[in-house]
C-alpha cells in the first residue's frame, strides 16, 4: 500500500512533480523529460489507477484519503500529505478537489495499431488549447469513435488541464501522434478510411451526407481559428459542414467536433 508521508515544507523537493502546475511552458518540459502526467481530482486519479498508469506519486490533503483508499491500497507510490494551503503554495492553484497523481506516461501506440479494426477515428490538426483537446476526447469517447490521432503540434491530451476536462477519457480512448504531418492522411485512405474535412468552405456538403454510407470514416478537424490547413483540405477526400442558422458560420472546434460524431454515429 502507498506510504503516507507528512509534509511541511513547500520547499521539500519531493514534491517536484507538482511545482506550478499553471505554468503551461515549465510543465511540458518538465512533464516530457520526466515522462510523467498529472492526474486531478478523484475521479481522474482513478481513471487513471484503472486504465494502468503506474504512480509515481500522490499529493492529497487529509480529508482526500478516505475516498482514494482502495487506490492507495494498491500502489506502492508514496502519498504526501500536506495541507490545503501548503498545496496551494506548491501548485500554484487551490486544489478544490482535494487530489493529484503524478502518473508515469506509458509509449503511445502507433498509427497502424490504433487504426486496427477501427470505423470512426478524429484526426485533430495542431489543436493548440488543453480545454478543446480535453472536451474532443470526452466527446469522442462518449459518441462511439473509435480512436483518435492527433498532429505534431497538436496539444499534449495528457497535459493536466486537457486530463481534467475530459474526465479521464485519454485513458480509454486510443489514440496515437501522425509523424509524418504532410502524408498523414495518405496512411488514412490506403487503410480504407474516407476523410472528411470539417469547413465551413462553399464547397462543402452537409456533413449527414458526407458520411452517409461510408463504411471507414476520417473526421479531420483544423486548429482554433483558422482551421485546417490548405495540405490538408486538398487531400481531404470531401468537405462537410455542419448546417448553421444564417448568421453564424462556425462553432468550437470541440462542439463542432461534438456533432460530426453523433452524425457519424447515425451513418
Amino acid at each position: 500500500m502507498a506510504r503516507l508521508v507528512p509534509v511541511e515544507d513547500p520547499a521539500d523537493p519531493r514534491l517536484a512533480d507538482y511545482r506550478d502546475l499553471r505554468d503551461v511552458q515549465l510543465r511540458t518540459n518538465l512533464e516530457s523529460a520526466e515522462g510523467l502526467f498529472i492526474a486531478e481530482g478523484e475521479k481522474v486519479v482513478r481513471r487513471a489507477a484503472s486504465a494502468g498508469f503506474e504512480a509515481r506519486s500522490f499529493l492529497m490533503a487529509e480529508r482526500w484519503l478516505g475516498g482514494l483508499s482502495d487506490v492507495l491500497d494498491a500502489s506502492a507510490a508514496p502519498c504526501y500529505v500536506v495541507s490545503e494551503v501548503l498545496a496551494q503554495q506548491v501548485t500554484g492553484f487551490h486544489v478544490h478537489r482535494g487530489a493529484l497523481a503524478s502518473m508515469q506516461r506509458r509509449p503511445l501506440p502507433s498509427t497502424s495499431d490504433v487504426l486496427r479494426g477501427a470505423r470512426t477515428v478524429v484526426v485533430l490538426e495542431d489543436v493548440v488549447d488543453h480545454t478543446n483537446v480535453g472536451a474532443v476526447f470526452r466527446s469522442s469517447a462518449a459518441l462511439g469513435v473509435d480512436a483518435i490521432l492527433i498532429s505534431p503540434r497538436c496539444a499534449d491530451p495528457l497535459y493536466r488541464r486537457s486530463v481534467k476536462v475530459a474526465m479521464g477519457a485519454v485513458f480509454s480512448l486510443p489514440y496515437a501522434r501522425i509523424e509524418d504531418w504532410r502524408h498523414g492522411l495518405d496512411t488514412l485512405s490506403a487503410g480504407g478510411f474516407t476523410t472528411v474535412a470539417l469547413t465551413p468552405s462553399a464547397d462543402a456538403v452537409p456533413i449527414e451526407e458526407a458520411v452517409h454510407g461510408r463504411d471507414r470514416v476520417a473526421l479531420l478537424v483544423g486548429t482554433e481559428g483558422h482551421g485546417l490547413s490548405e495540405r490538408w483540405m486538398q487531400t481531404a477526400d470531401v468537405h462537410a459542414v455542419i448546417p448553421m442558422t444564417a448568421g453564424i458560420d462556425s462553432l468550437n472546434v470541440a462542439a463542432a467536433t461534438a456533432v460530426a460524431c453523433y452524425v457519424a454515429r447515425r451513418r
